[in-house]
């Protein structure tokens, strides 16, 4: 008896570390809370300039998340489902975006997007289009950061799936994309949700690609990061509302994938 109280005592040398871990994320966001302006909250958060960076950033990032769902679900389902050669180089590919800094996600959007970029000087000459500096310059650098959060999720999904029942559906007679979409969709559904608003929640705070591919205006690409970072030099307790609006939305995204993320009940 003696021996298991003691096997689960926690070692000094390991908990004081830890709790020092645990103060140093958890007091910044004590911070915020309590050096926020509650008693003007509601006014600060009604400013025209707020309410348009608090739509922009609505809108950008829901526009964001259903181009990764468009392009980020066959891409994952390709890379769970079809063996080919270099499938590891193009997962290795796919996740870059991860642990690439934004700025740098930025600077290579303009080198390929921009008015003399790879591909934007064509849709510039040929089609007049010009991605940097718009709302969908917004959306595509919000896209670029956001969806690889969206492939691993549905990726795993997938390969936890058992392949069986699509087996037995093409044995049945069902086509490749009826099997994909009556038995493949629906199995991986759980992950393609969870998929989905961790990118719409990268999106949402996305900062470095967007500042660098589509600017800094009110009204047009300012979204509430970059509103904040603005905001930060000019009136800090605005910056600390829209922060706090962030922070919200943070805790909300954990609170619905606590089942899967942190296996709470």
């Amino acid at each position: 008896m003696r021996g298991a109280r003691a096997a689960g005592r926690p070692p000094v040398v390991l908990l004081l570390p830890a709790l020092a871990g645990l103060a140093f994320l958890v007091l910044p966001l004590a911070g915020l809370l309590v050096r926020a302006p509650w008693s003007t909250l509601g006014t600060r958060l009604a400013q025209p300039q707020m309410l348009e960076a608090l739509r922009l950033s609505l809108v950008s990032a829901t526009a964001a998340t259903v181009l990764c769902l468009l392009f980020g679900v066959p891409l994952a389902w390709l890379l769970a489902r079809v063996p080919f050669p270099g499938v590891r180089l193009v997962r290795a590919l796919v996740t870059v975006p991860l642990v690439l800094p934004p700025v740098v996600g930025g600077v290579a959007l303009l080198l390929v997007l921009g008015r003399r970029g790879l591909v934007g000087e064509w849709l510039d000459g040929a089609f007049g289009i010009t991605l940097p500096f718009t709302l969908p310059g917004v959306v595509l650098a919000e896209t670029f950061v956001a969806m690889p959060f969206l492939v691993i999720s549905v990726e795993g999904a997938l390969r936890a799936a058992d392949a069986r029942f699509e087996e037995a559906a093409a044995t049945l007679g069902a086509g490749r994309w009826t099997v994909f979409r009556r038995v493949t969709l629906p199995m991986a559904a759980p992950g393609v949700l969870a998929g989905a608003v961790l990118c719409w929640s990268r999106a949402l705070g996305e900062f470095g690609a967007t500042i660098t591919f589509a600017g800094n205006f009110p009204g047009h690409t300012q979204t509430m990061p970059l509103a904040v970072y603005l905001a930060l030099e000019t009136d800090p307790q605005a910056a600390i509302v829209l922060s706090l609006v962030l922070l919200a939305v943070s805790v909300a995204v954990l609170v619905a994938l606590r089942d899967r993320w942190t296996g709470a009940a």
